[in-house]
């Protein structure tokens, strides 16, 4: 795995976007300067976030969520397993 993160990536495991080793890993996301823990979906390239509404669901008890564009940058909260033994020492 590399060290960026997916250009889009869904909490959600029904989604297409949905990918459980970079979710392990943590994704970090500002939107608009503000640190942001609450997203359920984000797309950099389309600069926006899918976050939860409150506490009220659809139907069929999913969250109901809302899209809030602005500029969005993601990265990694933790390294890819294995990479701490990449590390190059100057020895």
């Amino acid at each position: 795995m590399t060290d960026t993160p997916p250009d889009r990536l869904s909490s959600d495991p029904r989604s297409p976007h949905f990918d459980q080793a970079a979710l392990e890993r943590g994704i970090g996301i500002r939107f608009k300067g503000a640190q942001r823990h609450d997203v359920e979906e984000y797309s950099l390239p389309d600069g926006w976030i899918r976050v939860a509404l409150g506490k009220k669901v659809d139907r069929h008890g999913r969250p109901l969520t809302l899209k809030l564009s602005g500029p969005v940058e993601a990265w990694f909260e933790r390294p890819a397993a294995g990479a701490e033994d990449e590390v190059e020492t100057d020895a």
